[in-house]
């Protein structure tokens, strides 16, 4: 199990997205509130971004990712203040058994476009053989395969409801995040989203007591794209995912 975030909005700084939110990702990698499997989330963590007016940058994205716990990361403590975006997914990490425990399994992952990160457990087996995968470890499979899916043309939905198929014990919490748009998919266990006048946050636990937070069900989608006429730039749609088993 693992704990992620992402943001679309108005530009913060990574350190006030990431570190300095009083139960934010940090609190989370040593003491997460709503995390059904595992204690601590130690073995990783990552965080990809498209930067504000990147010199010769096409709207690829750009990540810094560890095998270190996150509370142990003096240098990206550092940096972070100075590095700011309004497009920004970032985890920390509880390694399954027998999952490799290195950098390249540490979400998010990218195809070049978007990044990706899987909250959850996967039985990699069920999916196609793939050399495009960053790391052999479940999630880095599954994205791998997630994105072949949407180059294909399929819908994100249609694809979480086939991966389930498969494998029905998986949990796949997803978000996919594009420079202007965000998909996220609650499936098995729940997120929350805050929408303020400044963007959209989707988390796996609500960051702060802000009162406007609002759980996603499971098997529920919630998709955002910049729309200068809507609230904090931001439309936001959710709805339910079918087949819809009944919560757990």
């Amino acid at each position: 199990m693992c704990r992620h975030l992402a943001w679309l909005g108005a530009p913060r700084t990574l350190a006030d997205l990431v570190l300095e939110q009083p139960a934010g990702l940090l609190q989370q990698s040593y003491a997460p509130q709503r995390q059904l499997r595992g204690v601590v989330n130690a073995d990783g963590w990552g965080v990809g971004f498209h930067a504000e007016d990147r010199p010769g940058g096409h709207g690829e994205p750009v990540r810094w990712r560890s095998a270190r716990p996150l509370w142990g990361e003096a240098s990206f403590a550092s940096v972070a203040p100075q590095l700011r975006s309004g497009s920004v997914v970032a985890a920390v990490r509880s390694a399954s058994v027998g999952m490799p425990m290195e950098e390249s399994a540490a979400a998010p992952f990218t195809d070049g476009r978007r990044l990706l990160s899987h909250n959850g457990r996967l039985d990699r087996t069920v999916l196609p053989p793939t050399h495009a995968a960053e790391s052999t470890c479940d999630s880095a499979v599954l994205a791998a395969y997630v994105f072949g899916c949407l180059d294909a043309g399929e819908q994100l939905a249609d694809v979480v409801a086939d991966v389930a198929g498969r494998d029905p014990t998986a949990s796949l919490n997803l978000l996919v995040l594009e420079r202007d748009r965000l998909t996220a998919v609650s499936w098995v266990d729940r997120m929350s989203y805050l929408h303020t006048e400044h963007g959209l946050a989707v988390a796996s636990e609500a960051y702060d007591d802000d009162p406007r937070w609002v759980d996603l069900s499971t098997h529920h989608l919630l998709e955002a794209v910049r729309d200068a006429h809507a609230d904090g730039g931001v439309r936001v749609t959710t709805r339910p995912l079918t087949p819809s088993p009944e919560d757990p």
